[in-house]
């Protein structure tokens, strides 16, 4: 009798491949023959648990009671716009009434779904108002795609809700949520799902982890590009301030340690050209930014030693510039819609505040154009801790700031670069701030007060 001979285990590993591929396109298959009799998804109810359940599984929800606002084949095209965007937006269009209350409909949907994102939501005849969480959209790009698309699109709920989907879906960040993929077939379609994902369990969390790795890499490597322009305009500033310098070691009257100041400016400045030409994520800017603030204190003990004037006291640089240098004194100041708070500043942004004026802020360019730093998104988080230290001294002062909402954070410090939280599209439940959540008009998530201070989830006057 001839031994039954068992298969290597370099020969499963090869079949296992094609088993997984032959069952997976049968199941494909099934799937789409499944799909074509299938609608899309609607929880059954109206409650605000039937449309948190339905934005789980589709990015566009409409009551049924308001269905000809966004008829179905409306709702489906954009449904399909925003999958194939990949983004986390979600859009509702519901009817004017007590169980959706406009007080806090935006914040309570947004608990309800449980993933980051930016959400919009036509109620009634004329509402509308939108919010996103800081990590996805910033507060100023959604209150105003909120504002343009509520004044371009008065009493028409499809092109309202159309133009700001589209219009988010390209400036969003993140990616759309995996609960989106399941689709909705019926039971026959879940059973087989459920199939193969005990075959191909393997398979899928590999794929999931590429793709969580390269989202996180391409949103490195966008922040650090934005980065970069900024740091490079910080080492030429701190450069020309170098070649303005008259001052020579070898000069009448230079002391040994005028010169330690000087070859310590030279020195930082050094350092920090060669820290960012290391640079590979946003979080390695933050040694940079620390030698250009040494760089400065050591230039400002220089220019006292020379003069005679007492040595200065190591503060922290100016917060509206650093390029402004050491600060001289702590002055109120408060960003719009905020709590006032002590906050260093230079002698020139000083003088402005006393005199009733804006200070001198450093701005940077987003996508919605340029924004003082501290609301132009969590990329300059390790940027400013380089500056400030980071810690809760710098959550303090730009608490109220698209900066302060990723820094106060419950996973802020997760990584050194202050991430800012869970990124678009990922399952966060209600753990955010409500405050955190930006854009529409007014506070609390609500659709009346009016006012644009761009505080709380949406809020203001739908």
């Amino acid at each position: 009798m001839t031994a039954l001979r068992r298969p290597s285990p370099g020969a499963l590993t090869a079949a296992l491949p094609r088993v997984l591929a032959a069952f997976l396109l049968t199941a494909l298959a099934l799937l789409a023959g499944t799909a074509v009799l299938s609608q899309p998804a609607h929880a059954a109810g109206t409650g605000l648990d039937a449309v948190a359940d339905a934005l789980k599984k589709s990015p566009v929800y409409v009551d049924p009671r308001v269905r000809e606002q966004l008829p179905d084949a409306d709702r489906n095209a954009l449904a399909a716009k925003i999958r194939d965007a990949d983004k986390p937006v979600f859009v509702a269009v519901l009817p004017d009434v007590p169980e959706f209350p406009r007080a806090t409909l935006l914040r309570d949907l947004r608990t309800k779904v449980g993933i980051t994102g930016v959400y919009a939501v036509h109620l009634g005849a004329n509402g509308f108002n939108a919010g996103a969480d800081p990590q996805v959209l910033s507060h100023n790009a959604a209150r105003n795609l909120t504002e343009a698309a509520r004044n371009s699109h008065k009493g028409d709920a499809k092109a309202m809700v159309t133009d700001f989907a589209q219009q988010a879906v390209g400036q969003a960040r993140g990616a759309a949520p995996s609960s989106w993929n399941e689709g909705d077939g019926g039971s026959a379609t879940g059973l087989l799902i459920g199939g193969a994902v005990v075959v191909a369990g393997g398979v899928g969390g590999y794929a999931l982890f590429r793709r969580a790795k390269k989202q996180r890499e391409e949103r490195e490597r966008a922040e650090l590009a934005a980065l970069q322009v900024v740091v490079d305009e910080d080492i030429t500033a701190f450069g020309e301030e170098l070649d303005r310098l008259d001052f020579t070691p070898s000069e009448p009257g230079a002391t040994d340690a005028m010169r330690t100041d000087y070859t310590g400016a030279l020195d930082a400045y050094d350092l920090a050209k060669s820290k960012m030409a290391e640079a590979r994520r946003p979080e390695d800017v933050r040694p940079v930014t620390e030698a250009l603030e040494d760089g400065r204190f050591a230039l400002a003990t220089l220019a006292a030693r020379r003069t005679g004037a007492p040595l200065p006291e190591r503060r922290l640089p100016c917060f509206f510039d650093p390029r402004h240098g050491p600060s001289t004194a702590d002055v109120p100041w408060a960003p719009p819609g905020g709590a006032p708070r002590q906050v260093p500043a230079c002698a020139a942004d000083a003088t402005r505040i006393a005199d009733g004026l804006e200070p001198m802020a450093r701005t940077v360019q987003t996508p919605g154009g340029p924004q003082p730093y501290w609301d132009a998104g969590p990329a300059y988080s390790p940027w400013a801790g380089g500056y400030f230290g980071g810690g809760s001294v710098l959550t303090a002062m730009v608490a109220g700031t698209l900066l302060g909402s990723v820094l106060s954070a419950p996973s802020a410090y997760a990584d050194s670069s202050f991430a800012g939280g869970p990124e678009g599209g990922s399952e966060s439940g209600a753990d955010f701030n409500p405050a955190d959540f930006g854009g529409g008009f007014g506070d609390g998530g609500g659709f009346d007060g009016g006012g644009l201070d761009g505080g709380g989830f949406g809020g203001g006057d739908w």
